[in-house]
């Protein structure tokens, strides 16, 4: 019997187990296994994770069971499971290490269960265009890695269809040896970038936050967005502000339940 804790951020869920409680267990099998959506718990991904005397480390795996180094809405929403029981109310810190660097987080506000913080992810490497032919298309991409690799097209979002076809071309194109994360960003106006994210490993998501830093990472560099603005997915908006020392993302997170799991 496997204990575990599910949370989500503006619909991107994940499964949190501690390590103590899964050593000795393939965390890539156990990932397939839990985030089955039919046959298991359901969720984009697992996060392994143990305490710490700032907050705590993670391990990510995608639901595929594929290794991912980081996800900005699951570091936020194992911040509200280690936080929930936390009545300081706002301005707390909390620090979670990942395989894709420090994450530091601060609490500015909650909501019943439902927790806001802002997250210091950091700053994107190798920022680029590229011009690719992918399914057919030939495309301008804006490449980066951004704690993991991340692809943005700039223009008008794609219908369902396209959407699926270029998604997964695209996420194991030969340019991406470790395959990438995938957004399709629209700029409505300076203020506002609207996303549709193909992610690494799970295929369509409701939100991503390190998606949504990449697209406006994107969207200012390439497509005339402010540095500071909301970030609009599916499953709702985020705030993304660029600074000179790190890209800030702001939102919410919540636990929704915990359970175990025999298999």
């Amino acid at each position: 019997m496997i204990a575990f804790s599910k949370a989500h951020a503006y619909g991107n869920d994940f499964l949190y187990v501690r390590a103590d409680g899964v050593e000795g267990r393939p965390h890539d099998a156990l990932a397939r296994a839990l985030c089955d959506r039919h046959m298991g718990v359901g969720a984009d991904g697992l996060i392994v994770y143990e305490r710490t005397a700032d907050g705590a480390s993670m391990r990510l795996f995608n639901a595929d069971g594929s290794r991912s180094e980081l996800s900005g809405n699951g570091v936020r929403g194992l911040a509200a499971l280690l936080l929930r029981d936390d009545d300081r109310g706002e301005e707390v810190p909390i620090t979670i290490h990942s395989e894709g660097g420090v994450k530091r987080l601060v609490r500015t506000g909650r909501d019943g269960r439902r927790q806001t913080f802002r997250a210091a992810m950091g700053l994107p490497d190798d920022l680029r265009q590229v011009d690719v032919t992918v399914a057919g298309e030939r495309l301008r991409l804006a490449v980066m890695t951004f704690g993991n690799p991340q692809c943005v097209i700039l223009g008008p979002l794609p219908d369902e269809a396209r959407f699926a076809r270029l998604g997964p071309a695209l996420e194991r194109h030969e340019m991406f040896p470790e395959r990438t994360n995938v957004e399709f960003a629209h700029v409505d106006s300076p203020g506002a970038v609207r996303i549709l994210i193909w992610e690494r490993g799970v295929g369509p998501t409701l939100s991503s936050g390190t998606g949504s830093c990449a697209a406006l990472i994107a969207a200012a560099a390439f497509g005339g967005a402010a540095r500071d603005a909301d970030v609009i997915a599916p499953g709702g908006r985020q705030r993304v502000e660029w600074h000179e020392d790190s890209v800030y993302l702001t939102g919410w997170a919540e636990v929704l339940f915990d359970g175990t799991w025999v298999g």
